[in-house]
C-alpha cells in the first residue's frame, strides 16, 4: 500500500486563501497542490499580495547580516 508520497491532492480548507503560482491567481481553499501555492492567507486581498510579500521577505533575508557568507561573524 503506498504511503502517499508524490501525491498532488490539494490540501487546505474553505476560508483559507492561497496564491497559485501555476495559474497566477488567488484561490480559496484546496484548488491546486500545495507545491504550487503560497499561503494560506487570512483574506483574498492578502493572498493577492503574496508575490510582493515574498519579494520583500527575500530582500530582507538577503540583506540580513546574520545570513551573509562573505563576511566574518561579528565578535
Amino acid at each position: 500500500m503506498p504511503l502517499g508520497f508524490g501525491r498532488n491532492k490539494p490540501t487546505g480548507k474553505p476560508g483559507e486563501w492561497f496564491y497559485c503560482l501555476k495559474h497566477d491567481k488567488v484561490e480559496e481553499g484546496p484548488e491546486c497542490p500545495a507545491k504550487d501555492r503560497l499561503g494560506p492567507y487570512a483574506s483574498r486581498e492578502e493572498a493577492a499580495q503574496a508575490l510582493a510579500l515574498a519579494e520583500e521577505r527575500n530582500r530582507e533575508w538577503r540583506e540580513d547580516p546574520r545570513w551573509r557568507d562573505d563576511e566574518p561573524p561579528a565578535p
